[in-house]
């Protein structure tokens, strides 16, 4: 493919993007796969061209725009005025341009998320703004039950320890870690390392029983099971069957034996009856606006709205409450948003009856060089 044709192909999956990001669409990492899947005679580096191109249009724009056409020659004025040269007309290229045309504005985030951004890191916030558009790392975490990390990274030195979890490692930009063979052996799996030190905060042991509430594809799962040694009892819960059926074989490779119960959404404490005050631990990892997680998701931010944080809260405090039946007395509770949001952080430990005071950590991409998290720990009185 010429420049020209790479950049008309980013326009046509920005057009994409934008739709799925206002209808609550595929993911743009999801729609670049598709889109190159019915198109085998893109190489390999015009894969990556595009890729590389669609998402730093992406992440130099906070508000969504309303056209992937005028999202380029936004950020073509921008940050790459050598892109606009390749809007002559001619054979693959987009059309040239008019006097006058569209042109989206730049910027870190919408304006009233920076604004609710300054409320937690006040002047700071475009510092932290800027960190959480950077490209983020590729982290795995070690499978105890399997391995250590010591003798996994004997193996690759180009590989690096994260101090501040018991089994994380840092792969190198670009590493294919699914055709690696300790994963196919279930030695490691792709977990961040703000996600290790969030489940660690659980500080699981053998022979517990323990609720991952909400539990997706079972990341978490996976290392609270590695925690607990292969011994005692781990549920992992979620409203999305699709993604809870990522788990089983997930699990049979980690060498994992995990129960999964598929909830409805406003029937989950009937479905966990039999748990009631029975759990030694729970883990919620509550839906949110994944503010923090906008390193690998920037089109999330043209997702997010008022009106959806609001019910976002909502799900969360109602998740906290039904967490809090499962426990028995002493238990613990740890309640994680990959959001750095006050609304989904602080806010939700004001109102929580039946529980101890809280304790919490936040982590940033800028400062802790992770996904942005807030964690909070509490127990059941």
């Amino acid at each position: 493919m010429t420049p020209a044709a790479r950049l008309a192909a980013a326009i046509e999956i920005l057009d994409q993007v934008i739709i799925a990001a206002r209808d609550g669409g595929a993911a743009a990492d999801t729609i670049i796969q598709r889109y190159f899947a019915s198109r085998r005679y893109a190489g390999s580096k015009d894969r990556r061209a595009v890729r590389d191109l669609v998402f730093a249009v992406v992440r130099s724009l906070g508000e969504r725009p309303a056209s992937g056409r005028a999202a380029v020659i936004g950020h073509a004025r921008a940050h790459d005025p050598g892109l606009l040269a390749l809007f002559d007309g001619g054979g693959h290229a987009p059309p040239a341009l008019v006097h006058g045309e569209p042109a989206a504005r730049t910027g870190l985030a919408p304006a009233w998320l920076r604004d609710a951004l300054a409320q937690r890191f006040g002047e700071d916030v475009d510092r932290h703004l800027a960190a959480l558009l950077d490209r983020a790392p590729l982290d795995v975490r070690v499978n105890a039950l399997k391995a250590t990390r010591d003798a996994v990274l004997a193996d690759h030195p180009d590989w690096h320890v994260l101090p501040a979890t018991a089994h994380g490692l840092r792969l190198p930009p670009g590493t294919n870690v699914e055709a690696l063979p300790e994963h196919a052996a279930g030695l490691i799996e792709v977990q961040d390392e703000g996600s290790q030190i969030a489940a660690a905060a659980l500080a699981v042991r053998p022979g517990e029983t323990v609720v991952d509430l909400c539990a997706g594809a079972g990341g978490k799962t996976l290392a609270l099971a590695a925690g607990m040694g292969g011994s005692g009892r781990i549920i992992a819960c979620d409203t999305d069957r699709a993604r809870l059926a990522q788990l089983a074989p997930r699990a049979a490779r980690a060498g994992v034996a995990a129960e999964t119960r598929l909830l409805n959404p406003g029937a989950e404490a009937a479905a966990l009856a039999d748990l009631a005050g029975a759990c030694d631990a729970v883990l919620i990892d509550a839906p949110c606006s994944g503010s923090g997680t906008w390193r690998r998701n920037p089109e999330s931010r043209w997702r997010l709205t008022p009106d959806r944080l609001v019910r976002l809260v909502a799900t969360q405090a109602h998740l906290i409450r039904l967490a809090t039946g499962l426990l028995r007395p002493g238990g613990r509770l740890v309640y994680i948003v990959c959001s750095l949001l006050p609304a989904e952080g602080e806010a939700q430990l004001a109102d929580t009856p039946g529980l101890a005071a809280w304790q919490h950590r936040v982590l940033t991409p800028a400062d802790q060089g992770c996904d942005g998290f807030f964690i909070a720990q509490s127990s059941r009185l």
